[in-house]
């Protein structure tokens, strides 16, 4: 009777072992999934947002005039603030 249950541990030790290394392979997959897809979400989640005042025309950001001319300040070649 007990070289049966011998045989018989000795026959399921392997298949043991072998679906408890695929359950931690698993457990590890899966959470390393969930870290992946939260860092993707935290990080898509930010959002720039570029705040305008309503003095300045949108469209003189957009072409090539210096704003600091516009204003009426000495500027260089560059269309930068000119020291005096």
């Amino acid at each position: 009777m007990y070289d049966e249950i011998s045989d018989l541990i000795k026959e399921a030790k392997p298949l043991y072992f072998k679906r408890k290394r695929f359950r931690r392979r698993m457990k590890i997959v899966t959470s390393l999934c969930v870290f992946g897809f939260m860092i993707y979400a935290f990080n898509t989640m930010t959002q720039r947002f570029y705040l305008i005042p309503d003095q300045v025309d949108p469209f003189m950001l957009v072409e090539d005039v210096s704003i600091i001319e516009t204003m009426g300040l000495p500027t260089d070649e560059y269309g930068l603030l000119k020291v005096v």
